[in-house]
């Protein structure tokens, strides 16, 4: 009834389009599309034996731009901080102009529009640019998180799963746009990321759900997950056909039409739900009419005395209940959390920013690089939506705790890093997906503990010092380790032929030796990392058998 009274009246299309552009399902759709081109970091493989070529770097002066990109990506704090005391939109807009002023100075440089920068600038251009992705990440994913604070496993899984696809998406559409310039890829990071946040910052805010809302959650969300399934099966044919098929440019921009369809597609689960709320709202309204008798409101329980923030930094609160910052990044179970991220991620982002280098070491063709590259996306998205899933499920089925799931994420990484290490035929495309599964699990499940652990008052900006870690992970492991024992092979090789390197030169290096020590090595860093966050698994065992959830339901019912 309530349905056909909307479709009859006037204005019905005009209140659904308004209801639909200002609920807040159309708001998490804005966040997946803007997460979904905001991972320009993980396509570094494609794009930087550009900058290698272009300006005469070698491999250790790569590294150290790939590591600055690692702590731009990855280094929130100060995007944490700001949207603590700012709306969503200030943040976005704040990522928006750090992103195209950082990457299109990257493309300036690379194409010779301007002279050849200093090596330190070229650091900062990338930091910069990277950085931008921390404040798109803030702004939506910590607003959804808040939105959805039950469902959060399934929230960071679901958006962090679009950023894990992002960058096969931003591939397919460089193919269609620019061909085979993959210089010009620097230029489509620059505008594309910037102008898609640009349309949906006012969209991206704090709202709050009614009980009768929050029934369905978990279906949508399952609803949002089986389109992002289609996408990414989608994108995986897609990379299979262009590996042993030629594309012409009609065909990649074919191909690329139906991945922005498929993009847009969680658009009509949107609708269906608005359009479902606004009826309800109607017959609610009609059933509820008459006034309840309202009764005195109990009295507020007393205040606790204040106290100063330095007095209570090493006194926490329990877990689950909200830590003030430096509580929490003072407490034992933050300082294992960040020891187990630095040796474990920072292994697995070593290898996914190597992949390119590495795949030329080992003779691998050009397309086959961009394979790996694509491979890692898909793969990026499949671990973080089947982590965030599946912890969810695990947790609340059978108290299965998120902090042992991260270490067998850890377990089965070390298992790519010795295929890297060995170079067996054609196994850098198993070691693709299982370095882009493990690299996407990891992300969700760090986030969650964050969140669980240490409460959401101070999220913004505790999510961040957990992403914090794994640039000095990467540096260690891919600068002072993977870029050295490279450059050093590389200039044994270069003797061996009687050649000597000439200033401006690119050092490269061809064979199985270039990586395999460096990759022994990040083995057994990520063992370690593996054992560090067992301890974890220990210290809160009986934290996650307990119901983790009760404190948002009771707050849910009391408004």
């Amino acid at each position: 009834m309530a349905a056909a009274e909307l479709s009859r009246s006037g204005g019905g299309i005009t209140r659904l389009g308004l209801q639909v552009v200002t609920g807040r399902w159309f708001m998490v759709f804005a966040c997946l599309l803007i997460m979904s081109m905001s991972g320009a970091t993980y396509i570094f493989g494609i794009y930087s034996n550009d900058i290698k070529t272009s300006l005469g770097y070698d491999q250790t002066t790569l590294n150290l731009i790939g590591f600055f990109k690692d702590l731009g990506g990855n280094i929130g704090i100060v995007s944490g901080v700001i949207n603590e005391v700012t709306p969503p939109w200030v943040v976005l807009t704040i990522g928006v102009a750090m992103n195209f002023t950082g990457y299109f100075l990257i493309w300036l440089a690379v194409t010779a529009r301007t002279p050849k920068p200093h090596v330190w600038q070229m650091c900062l251009y990338i930091c910069v640019g990277a950085n931008s992705q921390t404040f798109s990440n803030t702004g939506a994913l910590v607003t959804c998180v808040k939105n959805f604070p039950e469902s959060r496993g399934i929230v960071i899984g679901l958006l962090k799963g679009f950023t894990g696809l992002s960058g096969a998406i931003i591939t397919q559409l460089f193919r269609a746009f620019y061909g085979h310039n993959s210089k010009a890829l620097i230029f489509l990071i620059a505008w594309l990321p910037a102008a898609v946040n640009s349309v949906f910052l006012r969209t991206v805010r704090l709202m709050k759900a009614s009980p009768n809302q929050q029934k369905n959650e978990i279906r949508i969300f399952y609803n949002l997950l089986y389109a992002s399934l289609f996408l990414a099966g989608f994108l995986m044919i897609l990379i299979i056909l262009q590996n042993g098929v030629v594309f012409s440019r009609a065909e990649y921009a074919g191909s690329t039409a139906v991945v922005l369809l498929l993009l847009f597609s969680p658009l009509a689960i949107v609708f269906r739900e608005e359009y479902n709320t606004l009826t309800n709202n109607k017959v609610i309204t009609t059933i509820e009419n008459p006034t309840p008798e309202t009764e005195a409101p109990p009295p507020p329980p007393p205040q606790a005395a204040a106290v100063p923030w330095w007095k209570d930094v090493f006194t926490p609160p329990e877990r689950g209940e909200d830590y003030n910052i430096l509580q929490a990044v003072f407490s034992i179970d933050m300082i294992i959390l960040f020891a187990a991220i630095t040796f474990g991620i920072g292994g697995t982002l070593t290898a996914i920013d190597n992949l390119g280098q590495i795949g030329k070491a080992l003779g691998y063709p050009a397309k086959s690089i961009t394979t790996f590259v694509s491979l890692v996306s898909i793969w990026n998205y499949l671990g973080r939506v089947t982590s965030g899933f599946a912890s969810e499920i695990f947790l609340a089925k059978y108290k299965f705790p998120r902090p042992l799931m991260l270490s067998l994420v850890l377990l089965l990484s070390c298992s790519g890093h010795l295929l890297i290490a060995f170079g067996v035929k054609d196994s850098l495309y198993v070691a693709s997906v299982i370095m882009g599964f493990c690299f996407g699990a990891q992300w969700p499940l760090i986030f969650a503990i964050i969140s669980e652990i240490f409460g959401l008052k101070y999220y913004s900006t505790l999510y961040t010092l957990g992403g914090g870690a794994s640039p000095l992970g990467a540096y260690i492991l891919n600068v002072r380790v993977t870029g050295y024992l490279y450059d050093r092979e590389a200039t044994k090789q270069l003797a061996a032929k009687g050649l000597v390197r000439r200033k401006g030169e690119d050092l490269s290096c061809s064979g199985v030796e270039c990586y395999k020590v460096a990759f022994l090595i990040i083995t057994a860093a990520t063992l370690v990392g593996c054992a560090v966050s067992s301890v974890l698994v220990v210290r809160t065992r009986k934290f996650y058998r307990g119901d983790i959830y009760k404190k948002f339901r009771e707050e849910s019912v009391a408004e």
